[in-house]
């Protein structure tokens, strides 16, 4: 299956010259999201074993739950500030379009668990460096970041090294 005929170029949003990638339809159609929850659960290689996968707010939800569910792994919701109940630990960065804070509730990894983060696209890759170190912070230890595309143009890979693997790249 051809994951890129799933993806739509939305102009101009969520600001002028921002040429967003709408996963949408990939999430409308029920054989390619099985599809893609398939493919990124199979590129945890062999013999690593996850604890815990993380979903990004908000489009890493929906994936990384289905991803926890086949590696049979907990799941952490990671959210913008102020959406979790509990204690957390907060982390904020820089966006290609803006600035943003994430929130880890703090007791949602244990020292030594094997952590595995997920999220829709891999662009500038604040995002994805904020989580890598809220899971440090909490002492777990990420095995992989795994993202359904990445936007290589953006240089995203840079910030949070080896452990980057993706679907498609544009």
């Amino acid at each position: 299956m051809n994951i890129h005929d799933f993806i739509r170029d939305i102009p101009d949003f969520p600001k002028p010259g921002i040429i967003f990638k709408d996963i949408t339809p990939l999430l409308g159609n029920s054989e390619a999201l099985v599809y893609c929850a398939d493919a990124l659960a199979g590129l945890i290689p062999s013999g690593v074993h996850i604890d815990k996968v993380i979903g990004i707010e908000a489009r890493g939800f929906i994936l990384g739950g289905m991803i926890a569910e086949r590696l049979k792994a907990g799941f952490i919701p990671v959210r913008k500030k102020g959406k979790l109940p509990s204690e957390v630990y907060t982390n904020s960065y820089g966006l290609e379009y803006g600035n943003d804070t994430l929130e880890i509730h703090k007791d949602a990894i244990a020292p030594g668990e094997h952590v595995l983060i997920h999220d829709d696209v891999l662009a500038t890759g604040g995002t994805a460096k904020a989580v890598y170190e809220l899971v440090e912070k909490l002492g777990g230890k990420v095995m992989q970041c795994n993202f359904i595309m990445e936007l290589n143009f953006l240089n995203g890979r840079d910030k949070i090294g080896d452990r980057v693997v993706s679907l498609i790249q544009y």
